[in-house]
């Protein structure tokens, strides 16, 4: 090769790299789905993938919604919830296995995490500023046990052994649809991203080369953050009281229910988990606020690649064992 075809080849190949640098870029986008605020941030190539892999998590967020949500009557959920008390009745695939963690779950965390939460927690509406009396938690109270739920593996069938059953993902599906919108970016080649719905977010990758910062905000401040951590490669969820709540008689009334109570539990302010499993660190979020600060933490400390920062009701922060190593 002469010199000159050389020179022409060196220019070319500096030119290809110089134009792939002006294209790739962070991309991001906010949307109000799955009765929150699903953020992406990624970093591409090119715009053309940068915004297909925006629409496709945020595809994927809806799909799940869809089929998810107790507030949309054809919702698989909303479907199981009515019927499921009078017949075993079959769901997909994805939704049974859910389920079935979500009672394993139940087992593990001695009934805090229990998706039956909701055959009380269905009377409160945070919104209206609405709360059952007494005697109706006390009427529904029995229906809210984890072994009530029957499962046919072989089809994928649920019945429900107690006629006033009802169940409620919202501890958990979350966590579920931000690890599927991970794995999509990373499959379609996404090496750097940042996934939220509410308080569940996951990230894949690090911030070219550095961390990314993520907050765990003040329980009681909107705009101050009580830690911000360096973290790659993982997810953190933060449950809090200041999520769905409303202020009455001087007393919180808050969306995270004690399953054995049906009353909202006060000894936290929040819960934030940090494990590679955003499907885990939501349901553990929502387990260990309800057991509080002493059985929350030695919930965690027996739980191997899972840390915790729990925000007590005195506004203290406690870290597990790991953490503080």
């Amino acid at each position: 090769m002469s010199i000159k075809s050389l020179l022409i080849c060196i220019l070319m190949f500096c030119n290809l790299l110089f134009s792939g640098a002006l294209t790739a870029k962070w991309f991001e986008d906010s949307q109000a789905i799955m009765g929150t605020n699903i953020h992406v941030e990624l970093w591409s190539d090119s715009p053309q993938q940068g915004q297909g892999a925006i629409q496709m998590v945020m595809d994927e967020m809806r799909r799940i919604d869809q089929a998810m949500s107790p507030y949309i009557e054809s919702s698989e959920l909303s479907l199981l919830n009515k019927h499921a008390a009078k017949d075993y009745v079959a769901v997909s695939k994805e939704l049974f296995d859910l389920i079935v963690l979500s009672v394993e779950l139940a087992k593990e965390t001695g009934g805090a995490f229990d998706i039956t939460f909701a055959s009380v927690g269905y009377l409160y509406n945070y919104r209206a500023h609405l709360k059952p009396q007494q005697s109706q938690i006390t009427d529904l109270l029995k229906a809210v046990n984890f072994r009530h739920l029957r499962f046919d593996s072989h089809k994928n069938r649920i019945f429900f052994a107690h006629p006033n059953v009802k169940i409620d993902l919202g501890g958990i599906a979350k966590g579920h649809a931000v690890d599927n919108a991970i794995e999509l970016l990373r499959k379609s080649g996404i090496k750097h991203a940042l996934v939220t719905a509410g308080g569940d977010t996951k990230l894949l990758g690090d911030r070219l080369g550095k961390p990314w910062m993520v907050g765990i905000r003040d329980p009681r401040n909107q705009h101050k953050q009580s830690v911000v951590l360096p973290l790659a490669n993982t997810g953190l969820s933060t449950s809090g009281d200041y999520e769905r709540y409303f202020e009455q008689d001087g007393k919180r009334y808050h969306h995270i229910l004690s399953p054995k109570t049906g009353e909202s539990a006060y000894e936290v302010q929040s819960v934030s988990i940090i494990g590679n499993r955003s499907t885990l660190n939501d349901a553990l979020s929502t387990a260990v606020f309800v057991l509080g600060v002493q059985k929350g933490m030695d919930l965690l400390n027996r739980t191997p690649g899972y840390d915790g920062i729990i925000v007590d009701n005195q506004r203290k922060l406690h870290y597990s064992n790991t953490l503080v190593e």
